[in-house]
């Protein structure tokens, strides 16, 4: 079964029992109608000469323009040698990461059609705020899905002292169940485990997550082995560790680490966590057998993976070359303009950077993953190296077809898997009867070149036509 058939089969069922009790054309009034429009999803693939029927923030009805019958007051967008996609999702961002940019970033992402982002870290108290503004019924903002802080151990690696302060302690099994409890009380929607809690804590936040109803995403704790964490979340982020796992001595190496971790807790958490990919990453990457991996990546094939592919292949891909970044920085706060006109400092000293093992790497196992079965996500970790808000969703997805998914796997990444993670399946991802009306009117086709992304006409989102300049 290719690729496009295991999108359709998983997919098809949810979305056809929606579209079965959605109610007939003539109970729409009002909204939007796009007629001759090309439709293009991951579900459904292609669709020549569509008319697509948008009443408040659901799409009405999607079918043939010469068969389609038009009843009640729309606004008329015609989509002749157009293409319409669903709203795309930046699944891995940080909205109070850079004071500088939070005012900027619902504007951007809207901008460059990202209709749904997933904010896997921040404080609460800086979170709230931008999330209540971002919800209103009038912004000009995407919909929001968020985490709260990031769930770590000892010694917290985003500690508001050596770095930026978006994580908490999770000490003990009853405090990583307090610190859940506290965050679904808050609201979250859904929790995100990160790299210094030790086996028997990640077990309790795992425990309390679901208990709560909580999606959860994780990195793979330096404590663990990918292969034993990863059947147990819902997504994995950045594929950090992963290759830890898929080398002959995998379990040397994960006492290696264990010795270390607990030898180091008087360090701060970046420096600690720095050393131990220092120790480790680039030797794994040398010593990678993809047939031990194999058997890792089998134990994924119920977890998406959102590699941030544009962070670890920064010096393959190099944005600061692309001929449309200074049109795209200049939208960026002046105080960001000329700090971000080349490339971020810290990649010189990086020991990850100075070579293209890394980059070459990433871009390897994304296509392995595929190969396996393994669902891939898209997400940016913006604003970090110099991610300009949607902008860089659109590099990743040209990363992720560079990888070896098609352009329409690419698309899926950036729609039917960010939904699928919230079990909204039968809400977002396709273009169809039933479906939350966050749309992108492209003037190029996608599946001809996933650049064609980047060539936005219109930006729907929770069915109202937005601003993109």
């Amino acid at each position: 079964m290719n690729a496009r058939a295991r999108l359709i089969a998983a997919f098809a069922p949810a979305l056809l029992a929606v579209g079965a009790c959605q109610p007939a054309l003539q109970d729409a009034q009002s909204g939007i109608a796009i007629s001759n429009v090309t439709v293009i999803d991951a579900v459904s693939g292609e669709r020549t000469d569509q008319t697509v029927l948008i009443d408040g923030d659901r799409i009405a009805a999607v079918g043939d323009s010469d068969s389609m019958y038009l009843s009640g007051s729309f606004e008329m967008i015609d989509g002749t040698g157009k293409f319409l996609i669903p709203g795309l999702w930046d699944m891995h961002v940080h909205l109070t990461y850079d004071e500088r940019l939070v005012d900027f970033m619902p504007g951007l992402f809207i901008r460059y059609g990202i209709t749904s982002v997933r904010d896997t870290g921040g404080l609460m108290p800086k979170l709230r705020p931008v999330v209540e503004r971002m919800r209103a019924a009038d912004a000009i903002a995407p919909r929001v899905f968020f985490s709260g802080p990031l769930l770590d151990g000892e010694p917290v690696v985003y500690d508001g002292v050596n770095a930026v302060e978006v994580g908490i302690a999770s000490l003990t099994p009853a405090q990583a169940e307090a610190n859940v409890a506290d965050l679904k009380a808050q609201g979250v929607d859904f929790i995100k485990i990160y790299e210094m809690v030790t086996p028997e804590v990640f077990d309790a936040l795992i425990e309390a997550g679901r208990s709560y109803g909580l999606p959860i995403a994780a990195h793979v704790p330096l404590s663990m082995r990918a292969s034993a964490a990863a059947p147990r979340v819902d997504s994995m982020e950045h594929l950090r560790n992963i290759v830890l796992d898929c080398v002959d001595d995998a379990q040397e190496l994960l006492e290696t680490r264990r010795e270390y971790l607990d030898a180091g807790r008087e360090r701060s958490g970046i420096d600690l966590r720095a050393a131990l990919h220092r120790m480790q990453r680039l030797d794994a990457i040398d010593a990678l057998d993809w047939e031990v991996c194999g058997a890792v990546l089998g134990t994924m094939r119920n977890t998406i993976q959102v590699p941030t592919a544009r962070l670890s292949a920064l010096k393959l891909f190099p944005v600061h070359e692309r001929g449309d970044w200074p049109a795209a920085l200049a939208r960026m706060p002046p105080a960001l303009v000329e700090e971000w006109s080349a490339p971020p400092a810290w990649m010189a000293a990086d020991p990850a950077f100075q070579d293209h093992r890394f980059g070459q790497y990433m871009l390897d196992m994304i296509g392995r993953m595929r190969q396996a079965g393994v669902p891939i996500g898209a997400g940016t970790d913006t604003p970090l190296a110099h991610a300009i808000p949607g902008y860089s969703l659109h590099n990743e997805l040209e990363i992720l077809v560079a990888a070896g998914l098609t352009p329409l796997e690419a698309l899926g990444a950036a729609t039917v898997q960010p939904a699928a993670f919230f079990s909204l399946q039968d809400q977002m991802g396709a273009v169809a009867p039933g479906m939350r009306a966050d749309l992108v009117l492209l003037r190029a086709n996608p599946l001809s070149d996933i650049r064609n992304t980047r060539f936005i006409d219109r930006v729907i989102a929770r069915g109202r036509l937005m601003p993109t300049e």
